[in-house]
């Protein structure tokens, strides 16, 4: 079971806009972005694996915007407790859930990926199973109302394999492809689906790497381009934008030359 932490005592439908759920809220562009959705009247539901600290960040939201904000405790490689966290999500909405961010994930150095299996397998359950497991229990709650959206946080690391990254870039590019296989089905129910690709991020994920300035992104940079692009309902983002020109220039490298280059 999932542990909750309510900052209000009222379990009443929400009014106005109406209830997001944020799922791994600990990371920087996902409490960003619980902030781009608190600013313009959504509730909240924020959930993540440390309880102090999602606690501590539902305060905050709280106290900053006047928004009921609910706390919950998520395992993401807790498979059998993904159904009552999704219920309790959905019940603690009232009725009102306008959609979900998964933006939870899990990145191991390539070295230790590919020498530790445990790594590698960690890799794939939080990136592709745990994503499948909620998206999908999210989805059967949407698809019947007709509305609602799911936003997934993917990577651009997902677009092409690179020997520095290819264990971690192979779980998300196959999250890129489950979304899209998603989007595509709950087309026809009126459920959004968009797929976030974020390059470089000042996150505690890209600390002390030697990345030019120029290509790295603020987390509320990003979380402002994420709420945009779910607000317009597109459905594949790349944050910033010119990352998508970068991974097609990426891409576009033939094979035969790509696989000489160190990447």
């Amino acid at each position: 079971m999932s542990g909750s932490v309510a900052l209000t005592t009222t379990a009443a439908p929400v009014t106005g806009p109406g209830t997001v759920v944020l799922v791994g809220v600990t990371s920087a562009i996902v409490r960003a972005l619980a902030a781009e959705f608190a600013q313009r009247g959504h509730d909240l539901i924020v959930a993540a694996r440390d309880v102090e600290e999602t606690n501590a960040i539902a305060s905050d939201l709280d106290v900053r915007y006047g928004v009921r904000v609910v706390a919950k405790t998520f395992e993401a490689e807790a498979f059998a407790s993904h159904a009552a966290f999704v219920d309790e999500c959905v019940r603690d909405a009232g009725g009102a859930l306008d959609g979900v961010v998964v933006g939870f994930g899990f990145m191991e150095e390539q070295s230790v990926a590919q020498t530790k299996f445990d790594a590698a397998k960690r890799t794939i359950d939080v990136n592709v199973a745990a994503v499948m497991s909620v998206c999908e229990r999210f989805a059967a709650h949407f698809a019947p109302a007709r509305r609602g959206f799911i936003a997934g946080i993917s990577s651009v690391a997902g677009d092409r394999g690179r020997q520095s990254n290819y264990i971690y870039g192979a779980t998300k590019a196959a999250m890129s492809a489950y979304l899209q296989g998603l989007r595509n089905r709950l087309q026809p129910e009126r459920v959004h689906v968009v797929t976030i690709k974020p390059g470089f991020v000042d996150t505690k994920g890209t600390w002390g790497l030697p990345l030019p300035a120029a290509l790295v992104a603020t987390p509320e940079r990003a979380a402002r381009d994420i709420y945009r692009a779910i607000a317009a309902k597109k459905d594949v983002v790349y944050v910033p934008w010119f990352w998508r020109y970068i991974m097609l220039l990426v891409c576009a490298i033939p094979e035969w030359q790509f696989k000489k280059m160190k990447m």
